[in-house]
């Protein structure tokens, strides 16, 4: 089977680098498109012998490269199309039709209850999005209640396919030589109490929560802010108005691991983490939370469909924090008194494995590919 997948960016962000981890692990002849931002998970990409092509699309509605896509597609002979992301969605499944490929599939990354990537749900918004999801065979959610969420929506729930986010568990693996040498590079002090935070930088993912929970906090609690994005002088800004900016390192992107090879540099920053905060109200799945539960990090967040799917005891060290910055402080504060854990992966973490990530999207393919007159799901969770 040749498969296309269409995305809308190529930037360091959790859908974009969900599919280089997944293409590591999907048994198909692979290719990838992308719309705009041939960023550092493009070079990553490529780095892992996959082809990359750019399409160069010059914004929302830039209409001239839906006939360059429809061409690529045509010029490819491809079983089956796969995109993600809003824009992606749209203009993808169109062109795959318009190209002759049936078998479309969509995943769809980040929806939430009042927005999707980031942009309102406003009627317009929704409407395009259910017109183009016709189009497709089955489309993917990464969570129970991102299905849940898309047959509120008008998905017909025989199109939706459950099929979680994986992680590669060997990967976060704690490293105790890890941990000493990277707190080491980033001038942590030896007594410091980290609580780490993983995630694009933007106004939805309410670090300044954590900035703010800080501020109340005694003077060896520190925060280490992983990834880039809008947000970065907002809550740098932030910190030095809390008074609070000497312990608050922000990483960036963190596109390169210390070899020099493509991909974020996560599993040492776990590893020198003590806990992981995710403040952000409203998650599609929360990737940095099973990531974190993966390097044995004990977690507190306002929202994980991840964990709050399966049983309680998946992940014992994994607890919901309602409330703002006084909230999270008491909660931290708590945590560290619990004293330091051992730093394995909870069932949790290993139930969202790649490998059984890809085997169930092989069953999405399968049976998107083998039907040509109507539309299939796998549901699953």
């Amino acid at each position: 089977m040749r498969a296309l997948h269409i995305i809308t960016g190529l930037g360091v962000g959790g859908a974009e680098q969900q599919l280089r981890l997944l293409l590591r692990h999907l048994p198909v002849d692979c290719e990838v498109v992308t719309l705009t931002n041939p960023g550092a998970v493009a070079d990553g990409l490529v780095a892992d012998g996959v082809r990359v092509t750019h399409l160069g699309m010059a914004g929302n509605r830039d209409l001239a490269a839906l006939p360059r896509l429809v061409r690529l597609i045509r010029r490819g002979r491809y079983d089956l199309v796969h995109t993600h992301l809003y824009r992606a969605c749209v203009y993808g499944r169109l062109a795959a039709r318009l190209a002759g490929v049936r078998a479309v599939v969509a995943t769809e990354h980040s929806l939430g209850d009042s927005q999707m990537e980031g942009r309102s749900l406003t009627s317009g918004v929704r409407a395009l999005y259910l017109a183009s999801e016709r189009l497709g065979r089955a489309t993917v959610a990464v969570s129970p209640t991102v299905a849940e969420r898309l047959r509120r929506w008008g998905v017909p729930g025989p199109r939706i396919a459950v099929v979680p986010n994986g992680i590669d568990l060997d990967r976060f693996r704690f490293d105790p030589a890890q941990r000493l040498r990277t707190r080491q590079r980033l001038g942590l002090p030896e007594t410091a109490y980290v609580v780490g935070g993983i995630g694009r930088l933007t106004a939805a993912k309410r670090f300044d929560v954590l900035i703010h929970a800080l501020a109340q906090l005694p003077d060896n609690f520190w925060l280490l802010l992983v990834g880039g994005g809008p947000e970065e002088h907002v809550l740098r800004r932030t910190a030095h108005a809390a008074g609070v900016a000497d312990r608050v390192l922000f990483t960036g992107e963190r596109p390169c691991v210390p070899d020099g090879s493509p991909g974020p540099d996560l599993p040492s920053l776990t590893s020198a983490m003590d806990l992981l905060a995710s403040p952000c109200p409203e998650e599609s799945f929360g990737l940095a939370v099973v990531e974190a539960l993966a390097a044995g990090l004990p977690v507190r967040y306002a929202a994980c469909p991840a964990v709050e799917d399966l049983p309680p005891h998946s992940a014992p060290a994994a607890r919901r924090v309602t409330g703002g910055p006084d909230a999270f402080a008491r909660a931290l504060v708590a945590a560290r008194a619990e004293g330091p854990l051992a730093r394995t992966a909870p069932d949790a973490a290993h139930h969202y494995s790649i490998a059984r990530s890809a085997a169930r999207l092989m069953d999405v393919y399968a049976a998107a590919h083998s039907s040509p007159s109507s539309p299939h799901g796998v549901s699953s969770s």
